[in-house]
This record gives structure tokens, sequence and C-alpha cells, in this order.
């Protein structure tokens, strides 16, 4: 079975297609600018084919889908014969509430749901919508998978993902904690349990997704028992350009000082705060890295609040889970920097890790860096989202 794993953003729909008999892509690309002057590259990774990269016009999602079926048949540029050789389009879709714990046939019923959590997932699952809406028309009769950012999350104790705010706002507006990076913090858990040679039942495993958004997981027995982003994104370490976890009352002192609303004040702790505000220089680690060693000092007070933070958190999930078996590195940093990793567990020789430097100085792909004679295992496993959706939507259609 070929299966087609979408992730649509409000102007952006990035593609992949897989031949799930060996859980190979077959074929990728990225649909940019939908409503304004598209972009469309494509890239072929069987044959012989060229990689298709050109401006095309996309005034809706609709027409951004139509190109990318028509590349993937296309006889220059396609990787399938006909459009029957795909079985089931899976999606990426941000927020499904405390609705679902698992991925869904889409449904009626389901989109209504996603629907539902447009408030809790105002950038994203208006996008996901459409990209499942656009896929139904181009491809009527496909089945179509929607796998939810929230859903590995939904196992937390009322204890991790409530907040001490009235009662009523949760039972009447789902105010609580819901998380995110789920599909990540599921797999690398997943494989990390796997090459620990562990069980699921009584494991202990922190996982790290550090990228321009960040995020942590405590996973006990192979389930979810907290995670570091709340309601929304914004919640946890300092990131890219989401501050992280502020006194709420920054809100309104800011909102007063500025005499602007709340609503921009928000906007401005998702896009403009985190390590860029922290540093002035970038909101990426790597120019981070650079203006550091030339000694500017805000750029490392950046990292050091970024690497403190997840240290928090590490000696937090351990505590909360009455210890831990391993640690786990994913996303664009994790899986990259060897600098960061170091910082984020200097000072936890405590908890029994010994990190091996040489091994640390690997860079996307699975690798045990922490020494033999460590009681916590540390490993470094890139993240693979969209397999995780390939697989669920396989699974899903094969009931």
């Amino acid at each position: 079975m070929k299966i087609l794993v979408i992730n649509a953003g409000s102007s952006s729909l990035k593609y992949q297609l897989f031949d799930m008999e060996t859980e190979t892509i077959i074929a990728k690309g990225l649909c940019e600018r939908i409503g304004i002057d598209g972009h469309l590259k494509h890239t072929p990774l069987v044959g012989e084919k060229p990689v298709f990269d050109s401006d095309m016009d996309f005034p809706t999602h609709s027409e951004a889908i139509a190109a990318v079926l028509d590349k993937l048949v296309s006889a220059e540029y396609g990787v399938v014969a006909s459009m029957s050789e795909i079985g089931a389009v899976g999606h990426r879709v941000l927020h499904g509430g405390q609705k679902f714990t698992e991925s869904q046939l889409v449904t009626a019923d389901v989109k209504q749901a996603i629907i539902d959590c447009f408030p809790l997932g105002p950038l994203h699952n208006p996008a996901n919508l459409m990209g499942i809406e656009a896929c139904e028309k181009a491809m009527p009769g496909v089945p179509q998978v929607a796998v939810f950012d929230t859903a590995f999350h939904q196992t937390m104790p009322a204890s991790s993902y409530m907040y001490a705010v009235p009662y009523k706002y949760y039972e009447e507006n789902g105010v609580r904690r819901y998380g995110f990076h789920g599909t990540s913090h599921r797999y690398v858990s997943g494989e990390a349990i796997k090459v620990m040679g562990l069980e699921k039942e009584g494991s202990k495993i922190i996982t790290c997704h550090l990228g321009n958004g960040s995020s942590m997981a405590a996973v006990k027995d192979g389930k979810c028992f907290d995670t570091s982003m709340g309601l929304t994104p914004l919640e946890g370490v300092p990131m890219g350009t989401r501050c992280g976890s502020v006194d709420p009352a920054v809100v309104e002192f800011i909102t007063n000082l500025e005499g602007c609303t709340v609503s921009e004040t928000l906007t401005m702790l998702n896009k403009k705060s985190g390590v860029l505000a922290i540093s002035g220089v970038s909101s990426d680690f790597r120019d981070l890295d650079e203006a550091a060693a030339q000694g500017n000092e805000r750029a490392q007070l950046a990292i050091d609040m970024f690497t403190y933070g997840v240290k928090k958190y590490i000696g937090a999930y351990a505590a909360a889970m009455g210890g831990v078996d391993g640690i786990v590195f994913t996303a664009g940093i994790g899986e990259n920097s060897p600098e960061i990793r170091r910082d984020c567990l200097a000072g936890l020789e405590y908890l029994g890790i010994e990190l091996d430097e040489e091994a640390n100085k690997c860079r996307g792909k699975v690798q045990k860096i922490s020494k033999d004679s460590s009681r916590v295992q540390v490993y470094v496993i890139p993240t693979n989202e969209e397999l995780v959706i390939a697989r669920d939507t396989k699974e899903i259609v094969e009931k």
C-alpha cells in the first residue's frame, strides 16, 4: 500500500508519499505561498526522475493538492502509474482536544470535532481541515485519516493536565494542559524502549524534542505522564520565538505598559520572544552559537536559559516518575547540537548520567551518547513524525 502524508499549514502544504511495504519515502515536496504567489518543489526519490521546482498558482489548498497529485502521476516527475495506487491519506492535525486519544478515520463527526477545536488551535486546525477537504475533493472515495498532535498526551493523569483556575473553565471550555509534538514523543519514546531492551511496563523515559519549538515529555509505561507545553504550544522552555513559561501577570503588565491588546501581547510572546528576544541576534541556535563564540553575552545568556530550562524539566520529570531509565534528544537541535545536549545534562550526574563526550559528537543518527557505566542511558534518536502518521493510517484503513 502507498500512503500520502499531508501536513497542511495556513499557506503551505508539506507532503511525503510512502511505500508501506518497505516504509520508505518515494516522493516528497512542499507547496508554499498558497493564496499568494504559489511555489511547488516536488522531489521524486525513486528512479531517475528530475526534481520539479517552480512557481505555480495556488489560490487555495485545493489547487495545491491537485498540483501535487498531478506531479505524483506525471510521466516526467511521477512515482506512481495512477491514483489508484494511493490507498489512503494521513493528515497531521494539531489539536484534537479531549475527544481523541488516538488517530481517527475522517468522518463528518471527526471534521466537526476538528472545527470545535479551532479556538484551541486557531492557526493550525483550520489549515489542517482545509488539507483534508482538499484531498476529499481531489481523491473521492480514498480514506482520509486524522493523526492528532495532542492524542499521545491524553493519557496524562488529571494532576498533570489540570490548571489551578476556576473549575468551570475546564468543565465548560476545556481549559487544561494538552501538550503538542505528540507524534514525535510517541515515536522516539517507543524507539528508545526498543533500543534499550526495556519492556513498556515499568519503563521511565524522558523525551526532549528540541527545535525552534521545543517540548519535553515524561513517558511512563510507554504512555505520556506529563509534558511541558500546555493549552497552547507557548508553555514550557524558552524557544526560538516563544517565551515559554512566564508569570501570567506579565501579560497584563506589558499590555498596560504598551497600551496594546491582550492579543497583541500574546502575538509578541509567541513570535517576538524566546531566544530571539533575549539574544537580539536570532531565533536560530546556530547563529547564537556563532555569536556567543565571538563574545556576545546576550547570545550566551539565551543559550544558558534554554539549556537550564531543559535541565529543570529533566529533574522534575525524574522526580515525578520516581526515577528515569533513559533520556532521548530529538528534533533539529536535539539531533544536531552536541553542545546543547552536553549543557542540558551538565550537573545531572547525581541522577547517574555519565555523558560519553566522543559519542556525543554525533549528528542526525541513532546514537547512544552515555557511557556504558551510566545508570541512565542517553540517546539521540531522530524523530519521524511522518512515518508515525503513515503507520497509523495504514493500520486504520486495514481494520
